[in-house]
Protein backbone atom coordinates (compact mmCIF):
# COMPACT_ATOMS: atom_id res chain seq x y z
CA UNK A 1 0.00 0.00 0.00
CA UNK A 2 0.84 3.67 -0.87
CA UNK A 3 -0.25 6.58 -0.12
CA UNK A 4 -0.87 9.04 -2.73
CA UNK A 5 -1.61 13.13 -2.78
CA UNK A 6 -3.46 15.22 -5.23
CA UNK A 7 -2.28 18.61 -4.44
CA UNK A 8 -4.15 21.35 -7.00
CA UNK A 9 -4.42 24.79 -7.12
CA UNK A 10 -7.36 25.31 -4.58
CA UNK A 11 -7.52 21.85 -3.14
CA UNK A 12 -5.57 18.59 -1.64
CA UNK A 13 -6.50 14.90 -1.82
CA UNK A 14 -4.67 12.44 0.37
CA UNK A 15 -5.57 8.77 0.03
CA UNK A 16 -4.45 5.20 0.06
CA UNK A 17 -3.80 2.58 -2.78
CA UNK A 18 -4.17 -0.94 -2.52
CA UNK A 19 -4.52 -3.11 -5.73
CA UNK A 20 -5.37 -0.52 -8.05
CA UNK A 21 -7.93 1.33 -5.71
CA UNK A 22 -8.63 3.89 -3.03
CA UNK A 23 -9.34 2.44 0.04
CA UNK A 24 -9.60 5.81 2.43
CA UNK A 25 -9.30 9.40 1.45
CA UNK A 26 -9.74 12.60 2.63
CA UNK A 27 -9.89 15.56 0.48
CA UNK A 28 -10.29 19.94 1.33
CA UNK A 29 -9.92 23.47 0.36
CA UNK A 30 -6.38 24.98 0.87
CA UNK A 31 -5.94 27.22 3.10
CA UNK A 32 -3.86 30.62 3.39
CA UNK A 33 -2.27 29.69 -0.02
CA UNK A 34 0.23 33.22 0.28
CA UNK A 35 1.59 31.22 3.61
CA UNK A 36 4.39 28.72 2.48
CA UNK A 37 4.57 27.30 6.43
CA UNK A 38 0.26 27.18 6.43
CA UNK A 39 0.06 25.06 3.69
CA UNK A 40 3.02 22.99 4.10
CA UNK A 41 1.68 22.55 7.70
CA UNK A 42 -1.96 22.03 6.48
CA UNK A 43 -0.23 19.12 3.73
CA UNK A 44 1.46 17.23 6.80
CA UNK A 45 -1.43 17.03 8.96
CA UNK A 46 -3.59 16.04 6.32
CA UNK A 47 -1.25 13.27 5.60
CA UNK A 48 -0.37 12.02 9.18
CA UNK A 49 -3.71 10.06 9.94
CA UNK A 50 -2.26 7.44 6.97
CA UNK A 51 1.06 6.91 8.35
CA UNK A 52 -0.54 4.37 10.96
CA UNK A 53 -1.42 2.11 7.64
CA UNK A 54 1.10 -0.01 6.87
CA UNK A 55 2.56 2.12 3.76
CA UNK A 56 5.66 1.78 1.59
CA UNK A 57 5.80 5.43 0.53
CA UNK A 58 4.03 8.57 -0.29
CA UNK A 59 3.55 10.05 -3.57
CA UNK A 60 2.58 13.22 -4.41
CA UNK A 61 1.38 15.02 -7.68
CA UNK A 62 1.79 18.64 -7.97
CA UNK A 63 0.37 21.52 -10.53
CA UNK A 64 4.26 22.96 -10.98
CA UNK A 65 7.53 21.90 -12.94
CA UNK A 66 8.97 19.63 -10.85
CA UNK A 67 12.77 18.34 -10.11
CA UNK A 68 12.24 14.74 -9.67
CA UNK A 69 14.98 13.48 -8.65
CA UNK A 70 15.46 15.80 -5.55
CA UNK A 71 11.62 15.97 -5.55
CA UNK A 72 12.06 19.88 -5.62
CA UNK A 73 8.90 21.88 -6.83
CA UNK A 74 9.17 25.34 -8.74
CA UNK A 75 6.34 28.18 -9.18
CA UNK A 76 3.30 26.28 -7.97
CA UNK A 77 0.28 27.28 -9.76
CA UNK A 78 -2.35 29.03 -7.94
CA UNK A 79 -0.11 28.61 -4.67
CA UNK A 80 1.72 31.93 -4.74
CA UNK A 81 3.85 31.23 -1.58
CA UNK A 82 4.97 27.41 -3.63
CA UNK A 83 8.06 29.33 -5.44
CA UNK A 84 10.96 26.54 -5.04
CA UNK A 85 9.81 23.84 -2.39
CA UNK A 86 11.68 20.99 -1.18
CA UNK A 87 8.74 19.06 -0.87
CA UNK A 88 10.43 15.33 -0.65
CA UNK A 89 12.97 16.21 1.96
CA UNK A 90 10.47 17.75 3.90
CA UNK A 91 7.84 15.32 3.72
CA UNK A 92 10.71 12.44 4.38
CA UNK A 93 11.90 14.37 7.78
CA UNK A 94 8.77 14.40 8.29
CA UNK A 95 7.31 10.84 8.07
CA UNK A 96 10.47 8.94 7.67
CA UNK A 97 9.00 7.62 4.56
CA UNK A 98 10.35 7.42 1.07
CA UNK A 99 8.58 10.50 -1.04
CA UNK A 100 8.18 10.86 -4.63
CA UNK A 101 7.42 14.23 -6.58
CA UNK A 102 6.17 14.57 -10.05
CA UNK A 103 3.65 16.83 -11.94
CA UNK A 104 -0.03 16.52 -11.10
CA UNK A 105 -0.86 16.07 -14.82
CA UNK A 106 1.90 13.08 -15.33
CA UNK A 107 0.36 11.33 -11.95
CA UNK A 108 -2.94 11.25 -13.93
CA UNK A 109 -1.66 10.20 -16.74
CA UNK A 110 0.26 7.09 -14.89
CA UNK A 111 -2.94 6.26 -13.06
CA UNK A 112 -4.54 5.78 -16.45
CA UNK A 113 -1.79 3.91 -17.86
CA UNK A 114 -1.39 2.09 -14.88
CA UNK A 115 -5.26 1.27 -13.47
CA UNK A 116 -7.26 3.31 -16.28
CA UNK A 117 -8.26 3.49 -19.67
CA UNK A 118 -5.12 3.19 -21.06
CA UNK A 119 -4.21 -0.03 -19.53
CA UNK A 120 -4.33 -1.49 -23.41
CA UNK A 121 -1.88 1.19 -25.12
CA UNK A 122 1.74 1.68 -25.03
CA UNK A 123 1.37 4.82 -26.35
CA UNK A 124 -0.91 7.47 -24.91
CA UNK A 125 -1.01 11.06 -23.68
CA UNK A 126 -3.44 12.38 -20.92
CA UNK A 127 -4.99 16.24 -21.85
CA UNK A 128 -6.33 16.94 -18.05
CA UNK A 129 -9.12 20.16 -18.85
CA UNK A 130 -9.69 22.35 -16.21
CA UNK A 131 -9.11 25.78 -15.22
CA UNK A 132 -6.07 25.02 -17.46
CA UNK A 133 -4.74 22.58 -20.03
CA UNK A 134 -2.14 20.29 -19.19
CA UNK A 135 -0.90 17.09 -20.37
CA UNK A 136 1.07 13.83 -19.43
CA UNK A 137 2.87 11.77 -21.96
CA UNK A 138 3.81 7.90 -22.24
CA UNK A 139 5.75 6.93 -24.70
CA UNK A 140 6.05 2.92 -25.10
CA UNK A 141 5.06 2.82 -21.52
CA UNK A 142 7.59 4.96 -20.50
CA UNK A 143 6.63 7.87 -18.67
CA UNK A 144 7.91 11.32 -20.84
CA UNK A 145 8.14 14.19 -18.35
CA UNK A 146 11.22 16.00 -20.25
CA UNK A 147 14.37 17.73 -18.48
CA UNK A 148 12.28 19.65 -16.66
CA UNK A 149 9.26 17.57 -15.97
CA UNK A 150 8.17 20.45 -18.90
CA UNK A 151 6.98 18.24 -21.49
CA UNK A 152 3.32 18.19 -22.53
CA UNK A 153 2.82 21.76 -22.00
CA UNK A 154 1.14 22.26 -25.54
CA UNK A 155 -1.65 24.80 -23.30
CA UNK A 156 1.03 27.21 -23.67
CA UNK A 157 2.08 27.24 -27.64
CA UNK A 158 0.91 30.02 -29.45
CA UNK A 159 -2.79 30.13 -31.23
CA UNK A 160 -4.27 32.99 -32.56
CA UNK A 161 -3.78 36.02 -30.43
CA UNK A 162 -3.29 34.45 -26.85
CA UNK A 163 -2.46 30.18 -26.18
CA UNK A 164 -4.28 27.41 -27.03
CA UNK A 165 -4.62 26.85 -23.01
CA UNK A 166 -6.84 30.12 -23.47
CA UNK A 167 -8.96 29.16 -25.89
CA UNK A 168 -9.49 25.29 -24.77
CA UNK A 169 -9.68 25.14 -20.60
CA UNK A 170 -12.62 26.88 -18.78
CA UNK A 171 -10.92 30.32 -19.19
CA UNK A 172 -12.26 30.18 -22.57
CA UNK A 173 -15.80 30.50 -20.81
CA UNK A 174 -14.62 33.20 -18.68
CA UNK A 175 -12.83 35.25 -21.16
CA UNK A 176 -15.26 35.23 -23.62
CA UNK A 177 -19.04 34.90 -22.59
CA UNK A 178 -18.29 35.90 -18.58
CA UNK A 179 -19.36 32.90 -17.02
CA UNK A 180 -18.09 29.53 -16.49
CA UNK A 181 -17.70 25.87 -17.58
CA UNK A 182 -20.17 24.65 -14.85
CA UNK A 183 -22.45 27.19 -15.79
CA UNK A 184 -22.42 26.79 -19.25
CA UNK A 185 -22.79 22.53 -18.62
CA UNK A 186 -25.74 23.75 -16.57
CA UNK A 187 -27.29 25.43 -19.13
CA UNK A 188 -26.37 23.04 -22.06
CA UNK A 189 -27.76 19.99 -20.17
CA UNK A 190 -31.17 21.76 -19.76
CA UNK A 191 -31.05 22.51 -23.93
CA UNK A 192 -29.85 26.17 -23.65
CA UNK A 193 -29.06 27.42 -27.47
CA UNK A 194 -26.64 29.78 -26.07
CA UNK A 195 -24.94 27.27 -23.92
CA UNK A 196 -24.69 24.52 -26.87
CA UNK A 197 -23.27 26.53 -29.12
CA UNK A 198 -20.45 27.94 -27.10
CA UNK A 199 -19.30 24.25 -26.10
CA UNK A 200 -19.32 23.21 -30.22
CA UNK A 201 -16.94 26.60 -30.11
CA UNK A 202 -15.02 25.31 -27.38
CA UNK A 203 -15.30 22.09 -29.46
CA UNK A 204 -12.88 23.60 -32.13
CA UNK A 205 -10.43 24.76 -29.99
CA UNK A 206 -9.80 21.90 -27.68
CA UNK A 207 -9.64 19.92 -31.63
CA UNK A 208 -6.51 22.58 -32.51
CA UNK A 209 -5.16 21.01 -29.51
CA UNK A 210 -5.54 17.66 -30.16
CA UNK A 211 -4.09 17.93 -33.12
CA UNK A 212 -0.63 19.15 -31.66
CA UNK A 213 -0.71 16.24 -29.68
CA UNK A 214 -1.08 14.49 -33.01
CA UNK A 215 1.27 16.18 -34.49
CA UNK A 216 3.91 16.14 -32.06
CA UNK A 217 3.42 12.49 -30.11
CA UNK A 218 1.02 10.43 -32.25
CA UNK A 219 -0.12 8.28 -29.66
CA UNK A 220 -3.03 5.10 -30.04
CA UNK A 221 -4.77 7.14 -27.79
CA UNK A 222 -5.54 10.59 -26.11
CA UNK A 223 -7.32 10.30 -22.53
CA UNK A 224 -9.63 13.27 -21.50
CA UNK A 225 -9.51 14.23 -17.77
CA UNK A 226 -10.38 17.26 -15.57
CA UNK A 227 -13.87 18.80 -14.80
CA UNK A 228 -14.47 19.77 -18.45
CA UNK A 229 -14.39 16.21 -19.57
CA UNK A 230 -17.26 15.46 -18.34
CA UNK A 231 -18.93 18.00 -20.79
CA UNK A 232 -17.56 15.68 -23.70
CA UNK A 233 -20.96 15.27 -25.31
CA UNK A 234 -21.63 18.78 -25.77
CA UNK A 235 -18.00 19.33 -27.71
CA UNK A 236 -17.03 15.87 -29.14
CA UNK A 237 -18.60 16.45 -32.23
CA UNK A 238 -17.30 19.98 -33.38
CA UNK A 239 -13.67 18.79 -31.81
CA UNK A 240 -14.07 16.12 -34.18
CA UNK A 241 -15.42 17.84 -36.84
CA UNK A 242 -12.29 20.15 -36.69
CA UNK A 243 -9.94 17.33 -37.75
CA UNK A 244 -11.41 17.74 -41.44
CA UNK A 245 -8.17 19.46 -42.31
CA UNK A 246 -5.68 17.02 -40.61
CA UNK A 247 -2.67 16.22 -42.75
CA UNK A 248 -2.68 12.69 -41.45
CA UNK A 249 -6.33 11.41 -41.90
CA UNK A 250 -4.92 8.08 -41.50
CA UNK A 251 -3.81 8.75 -38.02
CA UNK A 252 -6.97 10.19 -36.59
CA UNK A 253 -8.72 6.85 -37.69
CA UNK A 254 -6.74 5.57 -35.86
CA UNK A 255 -6.53 6.98 -32.93
CA UNK A 256 -9.01 6.36 -29.18
CA UNK A 257 -9.88 9.60 -27.61
CA UNK A 258 -11.77 8.47 -24.57
CA UNK A 259 -12.88 10.29 -21.34
CA UNK A 260 -11.82 9.42 -17.83
CA UNK A 261 -13.93 7.20 -15.32
CA UNK A 262 -12.27 7.69 -12.41
CA UNK A 263 -11.94 10.57 -10.54
CA UNK A 264 -9.30 9.15 -8.15
CA UNK A 265 -7.27 8.49 -10.90
CA UNK A 266 -4.42 10.94 -10.09
CA UNK A 267 -4.61 9.86 -6.34
CA UNK A 268 -3.77 6.45 -8.17
CA UNK A 269 -0.99 7.74 -10.55
CA UNK A 270 0.61 9.56 -7.72
CA UNK A 271 0.59 6.49 -5.07
CA UNK A 272 1.93 4.51 -7.98
CA UNK A 273 5.08 6.81 -8.08
CA UNK A 274 6.29 4.95 -5.31
CA UNK A 275 6.25 1.58 -6.69
CA UNK A 276 7.56 3.00 -10.23
CA UNK A 277 10.72 5.22 -8.76
CA UNK A 278 11.52 2.37 -6.37
CA UNK A 279 11.59 -0.27 -9.33
CA UNK A 280 13.67 2.28 -11.47
CA UNK A 281 16.57 2.69 -8.43
CA UNK A 282 16.25 -0.94 -8.24
CA UNK A 283 17.13 -1.34 -12.10
CA UNK A 284 14.37 -4.58 -11.98
CA UNK A 285 11.60 -2.44 -14.44
CA UNK A 286 12.10 0.99 -16.02
CA UNK A 287 9.13 1.04 -17.57
CA UNK A 288 5.43 1.89 -16.31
Amino acid sequence: MNIGIDLGGTKIQVGIEKDGEIIHQTKALLKEKDSLSSTLDQVIQFIRPYIKYKVDGIGIGVPSVVDIERGIVYNVTNIPAWKKVALKDILEKEFGLPVFVNNDVNCFVIGEHKFGAGKPYSSLVGMSIGTGLGSGIIIRNKLFAGVNCGAGEIGLLPYKDKNIEFYASGNFFSSFYATTALDAYKLASLGDAEALRQWREFGYHLGVAVQVVLYTYDPQAIILGGSIAKAYAFFKDSMEESFSDFIYPESIKRLKILVSKNENIALLGAAALVDLSMEHVSGVVKSL
